[in-house]
């Protein structure tokens, strides 16, 4: 009876923890990223807590949202999504609660390492490596897990989302592998282009890839609508394949690597316009006739904001990918923002679609209040442009003060309201965030249970 509790053969169970877990580790991290973004506008917010200073705040901060909510809630989303696209079960659910399990036990390690400063000190990379092997071993079998369920199929074509998601568990495990020092060292400069090939796929080809295919999988189930274009879909998942890998040395313009590297690096980085486009074409056609459903569709509406911040989000990197537009904003807060409005205002997004979709149709409960849905929506939208709104004309500031040489402790005053909007906008987010676990919780734990009345969804 325990281990049916702990390792579950129940029909969707694996997802439904992955789904929780991720919740949590949210309210966790993005907790972290406000105390530190407050401490940005209040230096003197904390004394003598070692655990509770910036650095070691935006280290945990980052971990738990890029590693605990959005990766945990990929991997739920996947467990879900792909046994519904091949007509079939998830291969094994109690390996997918033993993944869950050893993906918790990951973030324990990370809560009790980072925060008290014990890390690898490579950025995106800070996990010791007993946790790297952990974190290696559970992507590998998530890897399994699905390509076995792909195997055992009972359709014969494969819809463009299980091609991100098939692609993305086995480029990312690759990547993961390569990226952290634990398996592959080495020294100087080589150090830091392969901690940037690892630092920029991890967006490339792991958060853009299994991202996009849950766009491509929610848009056409929730309009009702097939899907505009199977063939931009494909070019558009070649694209990222063949132009992403490269572009991690735009990040280093400014270091002695060499000259060839930087060159490959933003011209990839440029071409990256080409699947940006055909896939956004795809989504936007896809919606033609269908906008007004975002009223009243919550899942949709968070789909929707999702697909126009991923055109903010592939405009802007091109942009500032260039020499000089590199040059100039590099080391500034413009960087900052642009790095939320692409995990935050894009692939959070997507991912929280993603759990207001599958909740219903994984544990047969209607959510508690539509009106928490929206209260979310509000908070986290109009939280994050005005995040990206400061962090970005504090980034301009720097930037031209840097250009015009004004001393640091001059121009350094001039951008302290814009932390403090940005640390503003930083409660507005994890507000909504807890008003999103609070409905979770209502809706798993306290509401009876009652038939899920589920709209007739157009075959993918």
């Amino acid at each position: 009876m325990y281990l049916e509790r702990i390792l579950s053969d129940k029909e969707g169970s694996a997802s439904r923890n992955f789904f929780l877990s991720a919740l949590w580790w949210s309210l966790l991290g993005m907790g972290a990223g406000l105390f530190a973004g407050m401490e940005f506008s209040n230096p003197d917010l904390v004394h003598n807590i070692p655990q509770l200073s910036m650095p070691h705040l935006r280290m945990w901060h980052v971990n738990a949202v890029a590693i605990g909510w959005l990766s945990m809630g990929y991997v739920g989303t996947m467990f879900h999504f792909v046994p519904t696209l091949a007509k079939t079960k998830l291969w094994s659910e109690r390996l997918g609660n033993f993944t869950m399990w050893a993906w918790n036990l990951v973030m324990v390690g990370a809560f009790c390492t980072l925060l008290n400063g014990a890390t690898e000190g490579r950025e995106y990379a800070e996990l010791s490596a007993v946790l790297d092997v952990l974190v290696a071993v559970a992507l590998v079998a998530v890897a399994l897990n699905i390509y076995m369920t792909v195997v055992n199929r009972r359709v014969k074509k494969l819809y463009v989302s299980l091609w991100y998601f098939l692609g993305a568990l086995f480029w990312f495990p690759l990547v993961y592998i390569i990226g952290q020092r634990t398996f592959v060292a080495l020294p100087g400069l080589n150090d830091a282009i392969i901690g940037w090939f690892y630092g920029h796929n991890i967006l490339g080809m792991w958060f853009t890839t299994v991202g996009v295919g849950m766009m491509y999988y929610l848009l056409p189930r929730l309009t009702n609508a097939p899907l505009y274009s199977h063939g931009l879909s494909m070019l558009g998942f070649w694209g990222i394949a063949l132009f992403y890998a490269p572009t991690g040395t735009h990040h280093i313009t400014q270091s002695p690597v060499p000259e060839w590297l930087k060159a490959i690096a933003i011209i990839s980085s440029v071409f990256l316009l080409v699947p940006v486009l055909t896939v956004l074409t795809n989504f936007f056609m896809t919606m033609k006739g269908k906008w007004q459903m975002v009223v009243t569709d919550m899942p949709l509406r968070f789909t929707v904001t999702s697909c126009i911040f991923y055109l903010i989000t592939c405009t802007q990197g091109p942009f500032q990918a260039t020499r000089w537009i590199n040059w100039y904003l590099h080391f500034s807060q413009w960087v900052v923002g642009h790095a939320h409005l692409a995990l935050l205002g894009t692939f959070s997004f997507i991912l929280t679609a993603a759990f207001y979709y599958s909740i219903p149709r994984l544990t047969g409960r209607e959510w508690a209040s539509q009106g928490m849905i929206r209260a979310h929506w509000w908070l986290k939208t109009l939280g994050f442009t005005l995040m990206m709104l400061s962090l970005t004309t504090a980034g301009l500031i720097q930037a031209a003060g840097w250009q015009m040489g004004i001393p640091v402790d001059q121009w350094g005053l001039s951008i302290r309201p814009y932390w403090f909007l940005r640390a503003i906008s930083g409660v507005m987010i994890v507000l909504g965030q807890f008003i999103f676990a609070y409905n979770t919780y209502k809706t798993l734990y306290t509401k009876a249970p009652q038939p899920v009345a589920l709209k007739a969804e157009v075959k993918a």
